[in-house]
């Protein structure tokens, strides 16, 4: 009690004294005081919510001038007044007074052995951490494990078996208290995960299937799900220029939205629950939701139910739901599923799910229980199986799955005929429709062929993209879709736009022709990719990257903004980035000083985006290839777009690799696998980043490199060297400065030589490169990696050459290998 006495003493008489990001026991934070993050990304103090006097301790962002509360510490417990204090006890642990400095209003909660090292630091992530001492990382309390209304990016929301501790968001009372309100948003851990939102404690909307990539939150999402706990949480992060939060209303509303800073607002993209069909159980048990149905209804009963009561149930109140037909037996009766696809599967803590079963044995499983009334799979894999009403199913057409429902045999073959009789249907309107096209063509082609025999020559400004399917890994395109969301410019806009082509519009030349500066008619600034005549880069690769560059939409990603195709002239137009590639500053000596260490890692974390929306996240699985430093460019504010994309290669769905007999690429950059045996991957993408990272962290090119205490190491050999004699941190770059976090430039080095390890099965995916970027703590050790030996190029035989261009916008080195 005399050292509580004597620390409130202190609060009276000494002035508050706080560093940027910390204060300690002898410090106290103040009403009107405001402890600021590292990076200034967020700020901690008191604040009054709406039109109420009531003071609370939050943390907000530190750069958006309408002030957006993200964490809220006494949220049910308010000072009433501006005497409020934040500080450290007697016991090491986070209180906050009132005038009444004898009682804390609230508390964390925390005793210590040793209490009088504690530390409190904000975090550049928003989170308020509590330490055990200045020089030490352990945490021994922090705000993330307690969210109120808002999930920020690195938060995790779910179960930690071990201690027991539920991390789940809650509403605020009101816009004007905080306090806990009666809407929560929770990952239920029962069967396999999902997350649901309630309201009034009862269920209120169902994400569904929690997964690796969730689309609920439009962002790669890391589900952890082990014996120590079952956790969600956004692989996505803060920085000083793309702010992200998700947040939870008094209404029950959950909506994810992003910081539009020239309109000074908050932009919302995707919320929940919208539509009728979105609220739970909105149509009752074993009743189908579906808001894209012809009819009036949207509710209707899965195969093999019927109403409960059909009154309420045609009045558009499905509340009852459905119950099995009179009469009817689905026990060893001949009975048989019936497909439903497009389906959000019902609610999973009603379902017993193994993921160890295939879909085959998840059906005769189910098939030999009479109690057993649907199957399906969870996210694609295992078996998921119900024994009970089937609640919460609804229509979902882009990204729903199968559903299979138990019924009779009747019900089968009457739900056989009426699908027969719907492709019989479908396919008489589809030779109606091919004859009239036909017809059609067949008129066309002989207008075409007097009007080429009157002429004597083709049309100039046409071109077909008819044969994309053979340079898309056999996945035909819509070639209608792609002529109409992507132009098409006339050579003579492109000619007056750059000039004529001068040279002093040329950005630079690389390995299929040159790039020029242009400006169109109405003032916007273009790049053009004119491919020379003898370019390497045949009509194959250029349909290639048209098409997949049209197709692909992500903030680090090189926007393409059409193509012009016109005697023997091909070029592609992109959006204009002023600061040319990457290796125009990492490899200069006076341009690498203009990238300090928190650029770099901006850099990084925009190039791990973009390979993770190529690998994962676009609509197509898209292998680069061919990622390298001049193949990353940076816009005006410095953030990276990756580009080049003549070499990519799209797989399917289900496909994870695939080999080939033309290996295309820059030597030094491609993985082991790829260079020597022609069979690529995502993981061939993830060596060529683990180079470039490496790169990115020394200024230094991996080809070419030489140092005379390893003269026969390339710079991957060389650094590896260096990590293993525990002299790693000379062969970052000196232009970084001395200030740059040590610990941060280790951890990028250790995950690039994870990336670089030989065997493609030990490389990390690009997801958990992002998550290994993001968190403080202990990473794999890595193996030795491949290509250590720069000399190892003569073991090719001599058939690999490279032809390396200047520093330019669109820089493209490309490299033909005969593969074994």
């Amino acid at each position: 009690m005399w050292f509580d006495k004597i620390l409130l003493i202190s609060f009276v008489l000494l002035p508050s004294c706080i560093c940027l990001d910390t204060f300690t026991l002898n410090q106290a934070i103040k009403d009107g005081d405001v402890l600021v993050s590292g990076r200034e990304i967020f700020a901690l103090g008191f604040f009054s919510a709406g039109n109420s006097t009531n003071r609370y301790v939050g943390v907000w962002y530190n750069q958006i001038s309408n002030q957006t509360v993200v964490w809220v510490a006494n949220r049910d417990n308010p000072v009433p007044d501006t005497s409020g204090v934040l500080s450290i006890n007697g016991d090491g642990g986070l209180v906050i007074y009132g005038n009444n400095r004898s009682f804390p209003l609230w508390s964390a909660n925390v005793t210590l052995s040793s209490p009088n090292s504690s530390i409190a630091k904000l975090l550049d992530t928003g989170n308020l951490v509590l330490l055990e001492n200045e020089n030490s990382q352990k945490v021994l309390w922090q705000g993330f494990d307690y969210p109120t209304d808002t999930m920020l990016p690195l938060m995790k929301i779910g179960l930690d078996r071990r201690s027991g501790l539920n991390r789940f968001l809650t509403s605020w009372k009101s816009k004007d208290d905080p306090g806990t309100g009666s809407c929560s948003y929770r990952l239920d851990p029962s069967g396999f995960p999902q997350t649901i939102l309630y309201k009034d404690r009862a269920p209120w909307w169902r994400a569904g299937v929690a997964s690796w990539v969730d689309q609920t939150w439009g962002t790669a999402t890391i589900l952890v799900n082990n014996a120590d706990e079952v956790s969600l949480m956004s692989s996505a992060k803060n920085n000083q220029s793309n702010f992200s939060r998700t947040v939870l209303d008094e209404s029950g509303t959950l909506g994810r939205f992003t910081w539009n800073d020239r309109a000074q607002k908050w932009t919302e993209y995707w919320s929940a629950p919208i539509e009728r069909c979105d609220f739970y159980g909105e149509c009752g048990p074993n009743g189908n939701c579906d808001p894209y149905a012809t009819n009036t209804i949207d509710c209707t009963c899965l195969p093999g139910f019927e109403p409960k009561s059909p009154t309420d149930w045609y009045s558009r109140d499905g509340t009852d739901g459905c119950v099995k037909k009179k009469g009817v037996s689905t026990c060893r009766n001949g009975e048989k599923f019936v497909p439903l696809e497009s389906k959000k599967i019902p609610d999973l803590s009603r379902a017993l799910v193994n993921m160890n079963v295939s879909m085959k044995a998840c059906e005769q499983g189910c098939l030999t229980n009479c109690s057993c009334v649907a199957y399906s799979s969870s996210d694609k894999t295992g078996c998921v199986t119900w024994y009970g009403e089937l609640m919460d199913t609804r229509a979902l057409p882009n990204t729903g799955q199968t559903l299979y429902v138990r019924v009779d045999a009747i019900v089968f073959a009457q739900y056989a005929k009426k699908s027969n009789d719907s492709l019989s249907k479908k396919t008489k309107l589809a030779i109606s429709l091919l004859s009239v096209l036909a017809l059609f063509l067949l008129v066309f082609l002989v207008y075409w062929l007097l009007r080429m025999k009157r002429k004597g020559k083709r049309r100039r400004d046409e071109y077909s993209f008819s044969s994309l399917k053979e340079s898309t890994g056999g996945m035909e395109p819509d070639e209608s879709s792609m002529s109409s969301d992507l132009p098409f410019f006339d050579l003579t806009t492109i000619a007056a736009a750059t000039d004529n082509f001068s040279l002093a519009n040329k950005l630079g030349t690389g390995g299929f022709g040159s790039v020029y500066k242009g400006v169109l008619f109405n003032g916007k600034e273009i790049a053009v990719k004119r491919l020379s005549k003898t370019s390497g880069q045949g009509i194959k690769e250029f349909k290639n990257e048209v098409l997949l560059i049209a197709k692909l939409q992500h903030r680090n990603l090189v926007r393409i903004l059409g193509c012009c195709v016109q005697d023997e002239e091909k070029m592609l137009i992109y959006e204009y980035l002023p600061n040319k590639g990457l290796d125009f500053f990492i490899f200069n000596e006076t341009n690498r000083a203009l990238l300090d260490w928190t650029r770099r890692f901006e850099i990084i974390h925009g190039i791990t985006r973009g390979i993770i929306y190529l690998h994962q996240d676009s609509r197509l699985r898209i292998i680069h290839r061919d990622l390298k430093a001049s193949n990353v460019l940076l816009d005006a504010s410095m953030n990276p777009k990756i580009a080049d994309f003549g070499m990519a290669r799209i797989f399917k769905g289900d496909q994870n690799e695939a080999n080939t007999k033309r290996v295309v690429g820059t030597y030094g950059y491609m993985s082991p696998e790829y260079a020597m045996r022609g069979r690529f991957s995502v993981k061939s993408d993830v060596y060529s980043f683990g180079v470039l990272l490496i790169e990115i962290i020394t200024g230094r090119k991996n080809n070419g490199f030489y140092h005379e205490e390893h003269p026969d190491s390339n710079l991957v050999g060389h650094v590896w060297n260096l990590w293993r004699e525990g002299k790693v941190l000379q062969i970052v770059d000196s232009s970084i400065g001395e200030s740059y976090p040590v610990n941060e430039v280790l951890k990028c080095i250790q995950i690039a030589f994870l990336c670089l390890q030989e065997y493609p099965a030990d490389r990390p995916t690009m997801s958990e490169v992002l998550f290994m970027l993001g968190i403080n703590a202990a990473l794999p050790s890595p193996q030795k990696p491949a290509f250590l030996l720069e000399r190892s190029s003569s073991s090719m035989g001599g058939k690999l050459s490279t032809r390396e261009g200047s520093n330019s916008l669109n820089d493209f080195t490309c490299s033909v290998v005969e593969a074994r």
